[in-house]
C-alpha cells in the first residue's frame, strides 16, 4: 500500500533484497512425498537493509512449525513493500495464488471470491484474540477476510528543547507533563514557536507521500473521519470542512506551518526536518522514535488535540494477512494458528517497534518494561479504540490516490474546503455505489 507507514523502507533507505524465497527443511513442493503438503507464503520486508529484514523471522518461523507439523512444508518467499502487492497480484492473475499472503490490502480478493473466511481458517481462541477493531477492519459485508498482522497509532511529537526556549514548556527538564487538548492551545503553541524563530512551528505533510494518513488523523480529531458510523463515506461532512477551515486560517494562513506548503511537504521530510531540530510540533509514528533518537533529539508524544478538546479515535494503521482458496484450507489454518501465537507476535512486533493487533499480544507488551517498550506504550494506549482506514472498501485504493493528490489544494490561502472535499466525496461514493 503506497505511502504506508508500516514501511520502513518508505523512510527511503533502498532494500538490497528483492526476495528471497525460504524453506523451513530445504524440500520444494514438486520434492514432496504423496501426502505431503507444501504451503506457499508471499510476505513483505520491514527491514530496512539486509540485517534486518523480515526473512530471518519467517524462516525460523517455517523451521519451527514444520517441526511440530510433518507433512506440511513451508515456503515463504519476502519481497520488498515496494514490490509485493504487485507481486501478489501477479501470481494470482497468473493463476498461481500464494497459498497466503502478507501484504497491504485484502478487500479486491475477497471481492472476487478468491479468500478464505477467517472462521473457515482460524481456531475460535486465535479469532477471538485479534483486537475488535481491527477484526472489524479486516471484515468485507460483515465477513471477516482479511486478518491483522501488525499495527500502529499516531501521536503529536514536539521537540522539548524548542518548545522550551519558546516558553510552551518549563526549561527545568519537566516539560513531559505538557499535552494540549484543543485546537486552541496547539495553534497557541506554534505561535510561540513561531515568535521564537523557528522554522516549522507544526509540520503539516500533505504531499503524496501520505496525505491520507494525515487527512484523516485530522478528520478525526475533528469530529469526522472519511466514514460515517454507517460506513458509508463521509469525506465532505461539516466536521471534515471545518476541520480543512481551520487548517486554512489558522494554522497554513498564520504561517505556523513552515517554509514548504502542505501540498508539497512529504512526511519523511517532515520528519528529518524534525530530527534536525527544524520543526516544533508533528504527527509521527513509531519510526520517528528511533530516527529522532539517533539525532540526538529530546522528544515527548502526546494523543492529538481535538478541535473541542473532548476525546475522539485515534487513527490507527494495519497491514494484513489473507489465505487463498487453494485447497489448503486446513493446513493454511494450522499456520496462521502459530503465527498468531503470542510469542510469535511479540516477536516480529519487538523486531520492528510496531504493536500486536491480538489481546494476548497486547497485554505481553503492556506488562513488558524498559526500552523501546516503555515508549511505545503510549502508542499502544490509543489502539484499542482506533480507527482504521476503511480498508474494507474496494473503492479505498482510488480515493486514497485521490486524496494524495488533491487534499492539499484545500488549504492553501483562498483555498475552498467545501468543495474539493465534496469533489473528492462525489467520486469515492460512485466508486463505492454509495448514495
Amino acid at each position: 500500500m503506497k505511502g504506508r507507514y508500516l514501511s520502513l523502507a518508505a523512510s527511503g533507505a533502498a532494500l538490497c533484497l528483492t526476495a528471497v524465497t525460504l524453506t523451513g527443511c530445504g524440500s520444494l513442493s514438486d520434492l514432496t512425498g504423496d501426502n505431503e503438503v507444501t504451503l506457499r507464503v508471499v510476505a513483505a520486508d520491514y527491514g530496512d537493509n539486509p540485517q534486518n529484514s523480515s526473512a530471518t523471522y519467517w524462516k525460523n518461523l517455517a523451521k519451527d512449525f514444520e517441526k511440530d507439523h510433518p507433512g506440511v512444508n513451508v515456503e515463504v518467499s519476502v519481497y520488498s513493500w515496494s514490490e509485493v502487492d504487485a507481486k501478489v497480484a501477479q501470481l494470482v492473475k497468473a493463476g498461481k495464488a500464494p497459498d497466503i499472503a502478507q501484504i497491504g490490502a485484502y478487500a479486491d480478493y475477497a471481492e472476487a471470491g478468491k479468500l478464505y473466511t477467517a472462521d473457515e481458517l482460524l481456531s475460535v481462541q486465535t479469532e477471538a484474540d485479534f483486537l475488535a477493531p481491527l477484526a472489524d477492519a479486516g471484515k468485507v459485508k460483515r465477513v471477516q477476510y482479511g486478518m491483522p498482522f501488525v499495527a500502529s497509532t499516531r501521536l503529536l511529537f514536539y521537540n522539548e528543547k524548542l518548545l522550551a526556549d519558546a516558553g510552551v514548556i518549563a526549561k527545568d527538564g519537566k516539560g513531559g507533563g505538557w499535552r494540549p487538548k484543543s485546537w486552541t492551545e496547539l495553534e497557541a503553541a506554534a505561535k510561540k514557536l513561531k515568535g521564537a524563530g523557528v522554522p516549522t512551528p507544526f509540520a503539516l505533510p500533505l504531499g503524496r507521500e501520505e496525505a491520507q494518513a494525515e487527512t484523516m488523523m485530522w478528520m478525526l480529531s475533528g469530529g469526522g473521519g472519511y466514514t460515517d458510523n454507517e460506513e458509508s463515506y463521509a469525506i465532505d461532512s461539516a466536521e471534515n470542512v471545518k476541520t480543512f477551515e481551520f487548517l486554512r486560517d489558522k494554522m497554513v494562513g498564520q504561517g505556523l506551518t513552515g517554509p514548504v506548503e502542505p501540498a508539497k511537504l512529504d512526511r519523511q521530510a517532515a520528519f528529518d526536518a524534525f530530527t534536525r531540530g527544524e520543526v516544533g510540533m508533528l504527527n509521527g509514528h513509531p519510526t520517528l522514535l528511533k530516527q529522532a533518537a539517533d539525532k540526538g533529539v529530546k522528544f515527548g508524544m502526546v494523543p492529538m488535540p481535538t478541535a473541542d478538546g473532548t476525546d475522539h479515535s485515534a487513527m490507527g494503521v494495519a497491514d494484513w494477512v489473507m489465505a487463498f482458496k487453494n485447497g489448503h484450507r486446513k493446513e493454511s489454518g494450522k499456520f496462521l494458528d502459530y503465527l498468531y501465537e503470542s510469542k510469535n507476535v511479540t516477536a516480529f512486533t519487538n523486531m520492528y517497534d510496531l504493536l500486536p493487533v491480538t489481546t494476548s499480544g497486547y497485554r505481553a507488551m503492556d506488562a513488558s518494561t524498559g526500552g523501546a517498550a516503555t515508549q511505545l506504550k503510549t502508542f499502544l494506549a490509543a489502539l484499542p479504540n482506533a480507527r482504521l482506514y476503511p480498508v474494507g472498501k474496494k473503492s479505498w485504493a482510488g480515493v486514497s490516490e485521490d486524496v494524495k493528490t488533491n487534499i492539499g489544494k484545500a488549504v492553501q490561502p483562498g483555498g475552498q474546503p467545501a468543495k474539493v472535499l465534496n469533489d473528492i466525496a462525489t467520486s469515492a461514493r460512485g466508486a463505492d455505489g454509495d448514495h
